[in-house]
């Protein structure tokens, strides 16, 4: 196989160019050759790498877990007990993330069920949203539940943004600068 340009193993791979350069930055990626113009040349172990971070990347794989998975994928003739163990562990945070996510799904189908379809100035959605009025409105429990603190036995207006606001942020997962970059 011919040598690669940086763009070409981009274009293969399905990966930008800055992600490529970050990758090798942090030691994902070793440092290709260079030609005699001093540009990057790539080749089959690159491709063969950068597919690998790629697919693992694809399937959640944190960037941490995909170091330890190539740095294992090196060792050919050890168990893989370790990889099982990182695959099963990864397992389990997508479960949880998932759960996180029906609960977000049903706490909004609820709040979506309030409303009423009139004006903002009575939307139940909104009203919900915002953050209660009066410090007396809402205590947030340690169960993330909201205290009934009216007198009329119901849940005061901001109840449940907690909940509301932790579970998406959970579920989201944590920003990478390497997800914005592709």
């Amino acid at each position: 196989m011919a040598r690669l340009a940086i763009g070409d193993l981009a274009k293969r791979t399905g990966t930008t160019v800055e992600t490529i350069r970050y990758y090798e930055r942090i030691g994902l990626l070793p440092e290709p050759g260079r030609t005699e113009g001093n540009y990057r040349a790539y080749d089959k172990g690159h491709l063969g790498r950068l597919s690998f971070i790629r697919r693992a990347r694809n399937l959640g794989f944190s960037l941490n877990q995909v170091r330890e998975l190539l740095g294992l994928a090196d060792q050919r003739d050890s168990s893989c007990e370790a990889v099982d163990m990182i695959a099963r562990q990864h397992l389990a945070e997508v479960e949880r993330k998932i759960a996180d996510l029906n609960a977000l799904r049903d706490e909004l189908t609820d709040l979506i069920g309030r409303c009423h379809r009139g004006t903002i100035a009575e939307c139940r959605i909104l009203e919900t949203l915002a953050p209660a009025r009066s410090t007396q409105a809402c205590a947030i429990q340690a169960d993330d539940a909201c205290a009934r603190t009216d007198t009329h036995g119901t849940s005061p207006a901001g109840c449940g943004t907690h909940s509301i606001t932790h579970r998406s942020r959970q579920a989201a997962g944590p920003h990478r600068e390497e997800r914005r970059r592709g």
